[in-house]
């Protein structure tokens, strides 16, 4: 495992949230949306993404209903609970202090 799946692996949470804050995804098209997002430097594979996707909506974070993807297969639609968007607010600005410390760090000589 490479530097940067260890920091997506401590991130993907967070990004999974912030992903469906902009709108309902199924599993395939949030792992493409993160990509797409990050201009093709973060990639999550299925095993990395559906053991988070049923970890956050076993906490409540998100939750899933049955959809219909643009191809016209049946998938599993998920969407961010009124808590799951709580927990967005809060995990966002913890990163904000953390990616601000690492900074910090990183700018002294």
């Amino acid at each position: 495992m490479t530097a940067r799946a260890d920091l997506l692996q401590g991130s993907l949470d967070l990004l999974i949230l912030k992903t469906l804050d902009l709108e309902p995804l199924h599993g395939w098209a949030v792992s493409k949306r993160i990509q797409l997002l990050s201009r093709g430097v973060l990639e999550v594979n299925q095993g990395s993404l559906y053991p988070a996707l049923y970890r956050l909506r076993d906490r409540g974070l998100i939750e899933s209903d049955w959809g219909e993807s643009d191809e016209g297969r049946r998938v599993k639609v998920y969407s961010l609970t009124p808590t799951g968007r709580a927990a967005l607010e809060r995990e966002r600005e913890g990163w904000r202090l953390f990616s601000a410390a690492v900074e910090a760090i990183l700018a002294t000589g």
